[in-house]
């Protein structure tokens, strides 16, 4: 793990993992889904996208086709997104709020 963070900023490493964390939530949810067995909350899946997990989220929306046409769903999610982005810009000092 100490190799990973002399390659890769330590925010990069916690976008990573969390997005693999994700995708195999989504991933687990949807199989769930398929089989009609007991499903993973959107709560907790909205959590893990906040957690930093929404390009895995995003990724997985689109190739498992997994709630990409629920729009309260996609609502806030897109809303998460737009902390991140917000956030980003913020730290790295291209808006000052």
């Amino acid at each position: 793990m100490l190799a990973l963070t002399i390659w890769l900023p330590w925010p990069v490493l916690v976008y990573l993992v969390m997005s693999i964390v994700t995708f195999a939530v989504y991933f687990l949810d949807k199989s769930r889904a398929k089989r009609g067995r007991w499903r993973i909350s959107e709560g907790t899946l909205h959590l893990l996208e906040l957690l930093c997990g929404w390009p895995g989220a995003f990724m997985a929306q689109h190739l498992l086709r997994h709630k990409s046409r629920k729009a309260d769903y996609q609502i806030v999610f897109w809303l998460i997104v737009i902390v991140h982005g917000v956030f980003w810009s913020w730290r790295l000092g291209w808006i000052r709020v």
